[in-house]
């Protein structure tokens, strides 16, 4: 029988792959492969088949003069940037054997170089081939260049991210208008579900072809036959990529095994993404702790606490950080299923058994204590281990969770999380009170108190306007407000968040990023207030994302005078539609077919009984989500499947695990249309 674990265990096979290739070389390798290799197994596993050094993927990198052998491994093509970096590393250094890994595959390649025939052979690998050789200086050295699907990172058994997709994000109305833009006025689209993929600029067509390959890889490796649904516009193009790949058909006419896959589009609910609501440990964690460099992911974890050195700033910058990616102990990745999935308490409570645990089974004098746990308590359990160079070596996976933990509940940005938590619990409970206009206008005192500094920070008003446009569509009906008088509060706002910003002392990494601005000094009235009227035009993006939805158009349920309005999680309600017990079909999740097979079972359907494809007809479901996962709707995935006792097995896969300052990011500082495919 089909079960999750095939699907986790690929990207640790297509890696040793990899592996079989790296003894005595010097390994390259871009931060996306990187953070791939990271959750499968890291680079200990690199060491331990003969490699002699890893280093970064950068024109700034070079083999000695006694490492001929290098290994490249890019999740990009192998043109542009890309094909520059590896000649710059190879003029630098005495190689005389080469070996690229590509996770873009050949037809890709010849899409990318505007070839549409089809050809014997991988050309475009065989042409490279050369040019490592001719770069080498010498035709008769060895090179070597394939692709390998290097694309998933199994964060728990039932979690896979593809980090080489972190900035694949749904399109938005502003989008919209720049693909018009290109159009002739009477071929322009009405609406983002209109729009099909060969209207995209070519990045993202090939960004989009690339993770359907890496999907049809998967499914090709577990002998897997799937079904493709969507909701949303990005979700349609992506699984009509897929059901359409012309190794899928092949491949889908023999596979023995069935699943069923369903894509979301994130911006149907970002809400959940940005809200503080989640009682989750790791979605704190990620949220609190600095982001390990080069990673979407992982975090850094100050490893002080296990030595006996002082606290100095150097002592920092010669100790390595742990982190949360624990490959090599069953007890660690026990300990972070848990932390991953549970309520807060209980994870905390995990964390602490875990420690008492493996403190007595090395004989550590450990001091039980029962009640709340605290950050202290965990710490001083955590260093009885330096005293035991043994026992720090045999635990430091559950030592490394466990200081994550410490250092989450004692960091001093945490108390931010419950002032957030309530401002959004005013807004929801004013929502059904309240038109647009009414709503927003309760932020502008939010903004001036923060002139003082004694309020949110211009990061938290960011998240909260994400909240606020997300819910946009919820507001009462009919309550008067026009566009004009939402309009004149919107000026508003825009003008004293740009006193605000102009007024900081220094700048966080997110305003940076929104405005393009890196200091405070360089921070002029006229570039804060034109980088907010962008954020503006986005906001109303999202405010209008789930409008083309006939039934799960809402996230809000209003107050009934008994219990007060709550958010309800769109997931949720996707998943009550596909394990509801009659199995009635929802307009919203759309079922992409590739084959005269369907279209005939369309046709009929008039005349006879055609029983159409349902995403529960297989005992395992994948939910992709198209824009990033939070930690605690992977705890609600697991509780609506338990809760319907469906029998059905669900594994979710995303382009990152989120944290709520990665929406603000995702919408206004990425390219959506044109996104970074390494050319």
């Amino acid at each position: 029988m089909l079960t999750t674990e095939g699907f986790t265990s690929f990207s640790g096979q297509m890696w040793e792959k990899v592996l079989s290739k790296v003894k005595k070389a010097i390994v390259f390798m871009d931060d996306r492969c990187s953070e791939s290799l990271h959750w499968n197994g890291g680079a200990a596993s690199l060491f331990e088949a003969g490699a002699r050094n890893v280093k970064q993927f950068s024109s700034f990198e070079a083999g000695g003069e006694n490492e001929p052998k290098a290994v490249f491994v890019v999740s990009t093509l192998l043109k542009g940037k890309t094909a520059d970096i590896i000649k710059d590393i190879i003029c630098l250094s005495h190689l005389q054997y080469c070996v690229v890994f590509t996770a873009v595959p050949h037809s890709i390649h010849l899409l990318a170089n505007n070839v549409t025939a089809e050809l014997d052979g991988n050309p475009v690998f065989e042409q490279f081939e050369e040019k490592l050789c001719e770069w080498m200086g010498d035709m008769n050295y060895t090179a070597e260049v394939m692709h390998v699907p290097l694309t998933f990172a199994p964060v728990s058994p039932q979690l896979l991210l593809a980090p080489a997709f972190a900035d694949l994000f749904p399109l938005l109305s502003t989008d919209l208008e720049d693909i018009n833009r290109k159009r002739p006025e009477k071929k322009r689209f009405g609406s983002l579900i209109d729009v099909d993929m060969h209207s995209l600029p070519p990045e993202l067509q090939i960004h989009i072809k690339a993770l359907a390959s890496s999907l049809n890889a998967m499914f090709e490796f577990t002998n897997t036959r799937e079904e493709s649904f969507a909701v949303g516009p990005m979700s349609r193009l992506i699984a009509a990529e897929l059901a359409n790949n012309p190794q899928a058909k092949n491949r889908r006419k023999a596979a023995p095994n069935k699943a069923s896959i369903v894509f979301i589009d994130r911006t149907l609910d970002l809400t959940g993404a940005v809200g503080h609501h989640g009682d989750n440990l790791v979605e704190k964690i990620l949220s609190v702790m600095p982001v390990l460099p080069g990673h979407t992911t992982d975090v850094q974890v100050d490893m002080l606490e296990l030595t006996h050195l002082k606290n100095t700033p150097e002592a920092h910058c010669t100790l390595a950080p742990g982190c949360l990616a624990q490959t090599q102990s069953t007890a660690a990745q026990s300990l972070w299923e848990t932390m991953l999935v549970a309520k807060q308490k209980e994870a905390v409570m995990e964390v602490r058994r875990q420690l008492v645990e493996v403190a007595s089974k090395e004989n550590l004098p450990i001091k039980m204590s029962l009640g709340r746990v605290t950050p202290e308590q965990l710490s001083s359990y955590a260093q009885l281990f330096r005293s035991s160079w043994n026992a720090l070596e045999n635990h430091c996976g559950v030592l490394q969770l466990a200081l994550a933990t410490a250092q989450t509940l004692r960091h001093p940005a945490l108390s931010r999380w419950d002032a957030c938590l309530a401002f959004e619990r005013l807004l929801l409970q004013a929502l059904g009170d309240s038109d647009l206009a009414g709503l927003l206008r309760q932020l502008l005192p939010l903004m001036k108190l923060s002139e003082s500094g004694s309020e949110l920070s211009p990061d938290e008003l960011l998240l909260l306007l994400v909240y606020v446009y997300s819910l946009a569509q919820e507001v009462r009906p009919g309550g008067g407000a026009t566009d004009e008088q939402v309009g004149k509060v919107e000026k508003e706002l825009i003008g004293a968040l740009t006193l605000l910003i102009t007024q900081q002392t220094s700048l966080s990494p997110l305003v940076q990023s929104v405005t393009g601005v890196a200091t405070p000094e360089d921070m002029t009235t006229e570039r804060a207030h034109t980088a907010l009227e962008r954020v503006f035009e986005t906001l109303k993006g999202v405010g209008h994302a789930r409008t083309h939805l006939k039934q799960l158009r809402s996230v809000y349920s209003a107050s009934d005078g008994v219990h007060q309005a709550t958010y309800c999680p769109f997931l949720k309600q996707v998943l009550e539609e596909i394990f509801r017990p009659d199995r009635l079909e929802c307009p919203d999740i759309e079922h992409t077919s590739a084959g005269l097979t369907d279209l005939l079972k369309t046709g009929f359907s008039m005349f006879m009984k055609v029983s159409r494809p349902h995403p529960s007809d297989h005992p395992l479901l994948f939910l992709f989500v198209v824009g990033g996962v939070t930690p605690s709707e992977l705890r609600l995935i697991r509780e609506v499947v338990t809760t319907h006792k469906a029998g059905t097995q669900v594994m979710v896969l995303s382009t990152r695990l989120l944290r709520p300052k990665d929406i603000p990011h995702l919408l206004f500082n990425t390219e959506r249309l044109t996104p970074d495919i390494g050319i």
